[in-house]
């Protein structure tokens, strides 16, 4: 006799046309390399919450991916002078460090109790390493050189840092964009090497301030620097929750890459992206 109450007929997706079917034929599981993806995931202890912090940062990763591959199609777009596209691609980095920065509330569950069962197994490695997020800082314009040293030790990714110090920076290519279209932005900022970071300078601010006031004139441009303050906006909430987490969850302790941890995070809160965006509201 069926358990299955009377008149109750479970559903069948194959009666719709779902391919129920997939000797020799790509599955989900296939397009997304899933094998590949739920088997790297390698606690190196019993501890309960390791899987945890280890997919925290995996998931951290992939998204940051993405963020790099939306960033870099946003600068190719500003340069050749079609900024419209870029708009949705910075619009999509804000809600992925919107996404990010949800990821803390899920880490901030396991406590400090929980946390020293593990911490001793991940040796020297620590976020700061990351060359993803280095990526991004200098993509986005905070080109410290001396983080290109936590890298030396692969060569494949100091070169692709090197090669992305070469180029102007998000910043600097949303400036040439002003200048392009008749803003006067100084041709000494416009002429700085690309390795170093966006020192601010009045002429940049007194340029954007004209934009401001006077927004459906240079709409496009406005809508540029909203979008960039945007994404900061953002980025800056995921370091402060950063922060705040890893206060929570080990207090003063210094960073197991060596960094004086909080304090490490604190000083980077005071990292401007796009300075001048932020100081001409004061301007106004």
């Amino acid at each position: 006799m069926s358990d299955r109450p009377a008149g109750i007929t479970p559903y069948d997706p194959a009666e719709e046309g779902a391919q129920m079917s997939f000797d020799g034929r790509m599955s989900y599981s296939d397009y997304l390399a899933l094998d590949q993806i739920l088997t790297a995931q390698r606690p190196l202890s019993q501890a309960h919450d390791e899987l945890l912090f280890i997919i925290q940062h995996q998931t951290a990763e992939l998204w940051m991916r993405l963020a790099i591959h939306e960033l870099n199609a946003a600068r190719a777009a500003i340069a050749r002078d079609d900024p419209q596209p870029a708009f949705k691609m910075l619009t999509r980095v804000a809600r992925i460090f919107e996404q990010l920065n949800s990821a803390w509330d899920v880490l901030r569950t396991m406590t400090p109790s929980e946390y020293t069962r593990f911490r001793d197994r991940l040796g020297q490695s620590s976020g700061f390493q990351s060359h993803q997020y280095r990526e991004i800082e200098y993509i986005t314009g905070n080109r410290n050189l001396a983080m290109l040293r936590p890298h030396a030790h692969r060569p494949e990714v100091v070169a692709r840092l090197e090669a992305e110090l070469a180029r102007p920076s998000l910043y600097a290519t949303a400036l040439g964009l002003l200048a392009r279209r008749g803003l006067p932005v100084p041709a000494e900022v416009l002429a700085r090497d690309t390795r170093l970071i966006h020192a601010p300078h009045p002429g940049v601010e007194a340029a954007w301030a004209i934009i401001y006031r006077d927004p459906e004139a240079h709409w496009e441009l406005y809508e540029l620097a909203e979008k960039l303050v945007d994404f900061e906006d953002y980025f800056r909430r995921w370091r402060f929750n950063h922060l705040t987490t890893v206060e929570r969850i080990i207090g003063l302790k210094r960073g197991t890459g060596g960094t004086g941890g909080v304090s490490y995070l604190r000083r980077m809160l005071d990292v401007v992206l796009f300075p001048e965006l932020w100081t001409v509201r004061t301007t106004l």
